[in-house]
């Protein structure tokens, strides 16, 4: 546990620098992240993705939006729905949040070696319930 803990505080302080120059928390940087990997995204499946309050995404998603970091727009079946899509300074600043982390986790996988990260991988994906499995794979195409 103190590794999981240590660990990722370490890896969330290098965003959190980046996040705190520009007035932002981790809930923005989230929410940049899971828009940059699935373009369209609805703010239903964020709000399921990031198991929050509607209140919170919709203070998190007002901001980005104020800030041209994010763009939203009707949905083409149905125009209730309101699709997501960063701007180009959003996905700017997501790519420069991002690098951060891909530096230190490359380092740290360097280090470990492949079969190492391969079995750090098994373990964090039978972390994630059965339930949750083809949302996340989702995520990966």
């Amino acid at each position: 546990m103190e590794l999981l803990y240590f660990g990722h505080s370490h890896l969330t302080r290098s965003v959190d620098e980046g996040l705190a120059a520009q007035g932002l928390g981790r809930a923005h940087h989230r929410a940049l992240y899971f828009i940059a990997r699935k373009p369209d995204l609805t703010v239903s499946e964020l709000l399921s993705l990031l198991a929050i309050t509607k209140q919170s995404l919709g203070r998190v998603l007002n901001e980005l939006t104020e800030r041209d970091l994010v763009e939203t727009r009707p949905g083409e079946r149905d125009r209730r729905q309101r699709l997501l899509r960063l701007t180009a300074a959003g996905a700017q600043m997501e790519s420069d949040l991002f690098e951060a982390v891909r530096v230190k986790m490359s380092a740290a996988y360097a280090s470990a070696g492949q079969e190492a990260v391969s079995g750090y991988w098994a373990v964090l994906e039978g972390m994630i319930p059965d339930s949750d499995r083809a949302r996340v794979l989702g995520l990966r195409s």
